[in-house]
């Protein structure tokens, strides 16, 4: 009925993507997805949302490794920090007490010259007990261990506009591939071999989706959200795809068959 057509994680929240040809589910979310962090002196989380040259990071990881390549072609190598490394607190949204180690002053210097501001960058040594929630544990992601995303909502959503979009805009894990637009905000689980994914709520739109991922600009002020806004807005804000969890872990991979539980 349906297949993945796309697969991402972004190993540091807000810095660029990395394109998959499998993911390995654990139960807070993919395995290398939004592990790392940049945060402001005060430990709150930094994103595109004030900063888009942040789309302009690149990011690759070998192993346990985090690789970071600025626009410029300057390049950061840095493994996590060892278990004595300062613990701090840090925040995301209204999470205000994540555990996370500090990855040292060469990575805080490299990032705070890229973006022109100071920050730091943390790592989450643990993720099954950094970040309880009701549902269980979550990385660094906005609040829920996946967003899933159908290409036929992008394809609707992109006839509607002067200049169509990527899907990167709206920066998912997993990409479905269907012919009927808008058909996940009915889908409650899903069957991918022997993963199960709940579809527990949709994701609310920000200034993100405005934001071209290659090149940090906005290409066209408040598209595609005012769009958006005409025929997608719902309580809670404007929509497209759908948070999930996970409900039985495994690995899934690109062409795999998506089977609708119910």
């Amino acid at each position: 009925m349906t297949r993945l057509a796309a697969l991402y994680i972004h190993p540091v929240k807000s810095l660029h993507r990395v394109d998959m040809t499998a993911l390995e589910l654990d139960p807070w979310g993919p395995r290398g997805d939004r592990r790392w962090l940049v945060v402001a002196p005060d430990g709150r989380f930094m994103t595109q949302r004030q900063h888009p040259a942040m789309a302009r990071i690149l990011t690759a990881l070998n192993g346990e490794t985090l690789h970071l390549t600025g626009s410029a072609g300057s390049a950061l190598r840095i493994d996590p920090p060892a278990p004595q490394a300062p613990a701090i607190k840090v925040s995301v949204w209204k999470d205000h007490a994540i555990a996370a180690r500090d990855a040292g002053d060469e990575a805080a210097a490299w990032l705070s010259a890229i973006l022109g501001t100071a920050c730091r960058l943390v790592h989450m040594a643990d993720p099954a007990h950094a970040r309880p929630t009701d549902f269980g544990s979550v990385s660094f992601a906005d609040g829920f261990p996946l967003l899933v995303t159908n290409t036929a909502s992008l394809d609707d959503l992109n006839a509607r506009l002067d200049q169509p979009v990527p899907m990167e805009r709206f920066r998912p894990n997993i990409v479905i591939e269907t012919d009927q637009p808008w058909a996940e905000d009915e889908w409650r689980s899903i069957r991918i071999g022997t993963v199960e994914l709940d579809l527990v709520k949709p994701c609310s739109r920000c200034i993100v989706t405005t934001i071209d991922q290659e090149s940090g600009t906005i290409p066209v002020p408040r598209e595609p959200l005012k769009t958006m806004t005409g025929f997608r807005h719902r309580p809670g804000g404007v929509m497209f795809g759908q948070n999930a969890v996970i409900r039985h872990a495994g690995t899934i991979r690109l062409g795999d068959a998506v089977e609708l539980i119910d």
